[in-house]
């Protein structure tokens, strides 16, 4: 049985097993984390939690998702082949731990505490502990960014730095981290001749690019800076088009260059700001969830491999946020409208 097959039928099996939203309605009804727990055993996640030690958190249980999720993707990734976009993608597990330290270094935590949101599990599957460590033990803010100085994308995170001590804004680290996965996503999608995967790969990296354009106006930055943010073009956010929306003199103007473009219906309706980028970052995390489903209208493709990794991806996110809305006695309705789900 070639790899193809095989990642593809192990991606049907799963599709299968995704949860449905009468199942996040009833986590989300629980009523603190022990039941939470017991409800999220009768689901395919008990494997999962079983081992979790009392007291339960939020914080515990969102890590032993995301060793499941490295799990899921590592074994797809190792049959599936075309390893370029599946390294790409598994490098948000990296990204995310070094998010955490930088920030956590930022905000004069200890490394105790720092550790405590740091899982080096994905990093253990492939062997790369290294570059995380260093970043986590180094004493103090600048000696992290100098740790990470050899690194390929050293000179991401020498710019992040940069302008974090010009704006003060730890979002700064979250878009300039990104970047480098964006990057090299990029990089996977340009040497990918499997046209569903490399829609779906576009989507992700217009989201990336057109959010970015419209954080970077929201922070002030000027042209050039948000100029610096932008990873590969797509047809679909050309060059022109992103370059329109930084000249624009508002980010509702910005919103607008979106009119004649694949994502007119994404522009968000509200007028406050802050809230626009809300409902615009929802909207096109809709638009990539409802891809992923829409990829498994053909058999023994790359794009299944990867719609599953996404709504994976999606499903362990909506039970963490489901964790921390039950430990923070979150209205139920309140939690069900912040997740990515679709109708059932």
């Amino acid at each position: 049985m070639s790899s193809k097959v095989f990642a593809s039928v192990k991606t049907y099996s799963k599709k299968g097993r995704l949860l449905q939203k009468s199942d996040f309605q009833t986590l989300a009804e629980s009523r603190d984390l022990d039941e939470l727990i017991t409800r999220i055993k009768n689901t395919i996640y008990n494997d999962v939690v079983t081992e979790l030690p009392k007291p339960y958190s939020s914080h515990g249980i969102e890590s032993a998702l995301r060793e499941h999720l490295a799990d899921i993707h590592y074994s797809i990734a190792r049959t599936a082949g075309d390893s370029n976009i599946f390294n790409a993608y598994y490098m948000k597990f990296i990204i995310s731990n070094l998010k955490s330290i930088l920030k956590g270094k930022v905000l004069g935590k200890t490394q105790e505490e720092i550790e405590s949101h740091v899982n080096l599990h994905a990093e253990e599957l492939i062997k790369q502990r290294d570059v995380v460590i260093k970043a986590l033990v180094a004493k103090d803010f600048e000696e992290t960014v100098a740790s990470l100085n050899s690194v390929e994308f050293g000179e991401e995170i020498a710019k992040a730095s940069a302008l974090y001590n010009e704006k003060k804004n730890l979002q700064i680290f979250d878009i300039y981290f990104d970047k480098i996965l964006y990057k090299h996503l990029g990089s996977a999608r340009k040497n990918s001749r499997d046209l569903d995967a490399s829609k779906l790969m576009g989507l992700d990296i217009d989201f990336y690019n057109l959010l970015s354009v419209i954080r970077g106006k929201f922070w002030g930055l000027s042209e050039q800076q948000i100029q610096d943010l932008i990873v590969t073009q797509t047809s679909t956010a050309p060059k022109e088009l992103l370059g329109r929306m930084i000249a624009a003199a508002t980010i509702r103007d910005a919103f607008s260059e979106l009119t004649n473009t694949k994502y007119k219906t994404l522009i968000p309706q509200v007028e406050n700001e802050l809230d626009a980028i809300a409902e615009f970052e929802k909207a096109f995390e809709m638009e990539i969830y409802n891809s992923a489903r829409k990829s498994f209208t053909k058999m023994f493709s790359l794009a299944t491999t990867i719609g599953i990794i996404k709504l994976t991806d999606f499903e362990v996110r909506n039970l963490a946020a489901i964790a921390f809305a039950v430990e923070q006695k979150i209205p139920t309705e309140i939690t069900m409208s912040k997740l990515i789900l679709g109708e059932e």
